[in-house]
């Protein structure tokens, strides 16, 4: 299957030979009549190949194209471009969950063809909040930094933000590995990789195939040295593939898209191609609108079964949270996860650096029937003394341990029990129950008077509260 026939053809298509210039991954076709932004082109090569592309722009009777394939061996005097009257689409069917995909929908591991229950556009429009449903319920990870701290909620947008080298796509492989839904509700994952190395696209296989999570995802690998441009088009692909398991067959699914740097690295490639005023940094100014075209796709609808909860990957440049990219990230999203370079140099996986981390609608997935009546409490309490552990520890660098006061030292001890327990739980999943189970038996290391923010729950979870009740009867 090609390119082209994954993202679809008319029968009816104009074909001109009036190619004028080349640059970068774009082409500029002059004399062209009735051509539509966002319409899909074949471009035939002198050889006879064809390569898909796209329509970027319209001035005049000038079409700017964009090239997945790239433009080398392009011969302006006798290279044909067909315009073919529609817009990008995939086939989608519910074959896919198993497949690996490349970043334009075309199966690329040697499967047997997919045959589409429908065709659907790509460009995708967000929810009308009219018909948004509130987001709601738990999405278990298996992570206790996230799902005790920080949990994931269906129809939520979530961030990952991480650094150069740290293990952001081990924790990936790991949620994928792990996450899961109430009992008796199809779950799916898709998943979206972006300008990853070939190491990264083996381990993820190595991973999702060991564990037979492979069944469950829908892969979508665009590699580092494949078109730089088809990155632009892999997270559109493969939130389409969501929306229809989603809405239409009623599936509960995570999308998980790493790296959105490499994404708007791509952007910002096109942009200077097409010789556009910069903004920040060189990003293009539009790179909020378009950032929000796909964090917007998530949710729920009224009326529907299925939800879109996304879980979005980034790497910050120079560990820089103000740089555009997690900057802009930051203001469409409901929160995020930061990893910690400290935490990995120190050996603790996952690094999730739980200070400032934040999931604006954990409220709204927790509690009794969703999680356990005193997940809030005890989130609550964690924050507080770990924040306070973390603030004697810059205190013992000045006057040492032995300044401190002995409630002080428990709290300094905390803070190392909640990284190593807590934080560094290693590859193994745990249930929000066992990270509960575990938040408590570390609480239990403070002074009881201490725990102001979890005593309406002290005598049924504490792990002496036994032992009190009979102190006192």
């Amino acid at each position: 299957m090609t390119p082209e026939a994954t993202l679809g053809r008319s029968l009816l298509s104009v074909e001109y030979q009036t190619v004028s210039y080349v640059t970068g991954p774009l082409v500029f076709v002059q004399n062209v009549h009735d051509v539509a932004y966002n319409e899909m082109v074949s471009i035939v090569m002198p050889d006879g190949g064809e390569r898909s592309g796209q329509v970027l722009e319209v001035s005049g009777d000038t079409a700017v194209i964009q090239v997945f394939e790239g433009t080398q061996g392009i011969d302006i005097d006798v290279t044909r471009v067909r315009f073919l009257e529609e817009v990008a689409k995939v086939d989608v069917s519910p074959d896919l969950l198993g497949r690996v995909l490349a970043g334009t929908g075309k199966p690329i591991d040697g499967g047997a063809p997919i045959i589409p229950e429908k065709r659907l556009d790509i460009t995708g429009s967000p929810i009308n909040p009219y018909c948004r449903e509130q987001p709601a319920d738990f999405i278990e990870t298996g992570i206790s930094a996230i799902d005790g701290l920080n949990t994931l909620v269906r129809g939520q947008k979530l961030p990952i933000f991480s650094g150069s080298g740290l293990p952001a796509n081990e924790l990936a492989a790991q949620i994928i590995r792990q996450a899961s839904v109430k009992s008796g509700e199809e779950f799916a994952i898709v998943f979206g990789a972006m300008g990853i190395t070939h190491r990264e696209a083996a381990y993820f296989m190595q991973q999702f195939e060991s564990t037979g999570a492979l069944e469950r995802v829908v892969f979508f690998m665009n590699l580092a040295d494949d078109p730089t441009v088809e990155r632009l088009l892999t997270p559109k692909v493969a939130l389409t593939v969501a929306e229809y398991l989603a809405f239409e067959k009623d599936m509960q699914v995570l999308v998980v898209l790493s790296d959105m740097t490499n994404y708007c690295e791509a952007l910002r490639e096109v942009s200077t191609a097409r010789e556009e005023v910069p903004g920040r940094r060189g990003y293009p100014g539009y790179m909020y609108t378009d950032l929000s075209t796909i964090y917007e796709r998530a949710g729920r609808i009224k009326g529907r079964k299925g939800s879109v909860t996304q879980l979005p990957i980034l790497t910050m440049p120079d560990d820089d949270i103000t740089h555009p990219i997690p900057d802009l990230t930051g203001y469409i999203t409901e929160g995020q996860i930061v990893l910690s370079r400290h935490l990995h140099r120190r050996g603790v996986f996952p690094p999730i650096d739980v200070l400032p981390c934040l999931s604006r609608l954990m409220n709204l997935g927790i509690g009794e029937g969703k999680t356990r009546e005193d997940h809030r409490a005890v989130a609550n309490q964690l924050y507080a003394s770990y924040a306070q552990g973390r603030d004697l520890r810059r205190l013992v660098a000045i006057v040492g341990e032995e300044a401190l006061s002995d409630t002080d030292r428990r709290y300094l001890h905390f803070a190392d029990d909640f990284e190593k327990h807590i934080i560094g739980q290693g590859d193994i999943g745990r249930t929000i129950e066992e990270t509960l189970t575990v938040a408590w038996e570390l609480m239990s290391g403070l002074p009881m008077g201490e725990l102001k923010r979890v005593r309406d729950f002290i005598d049924q979870y504490h792990p002496t509260a036994g032992e009190n009740a009979t102190a006192k009867a």
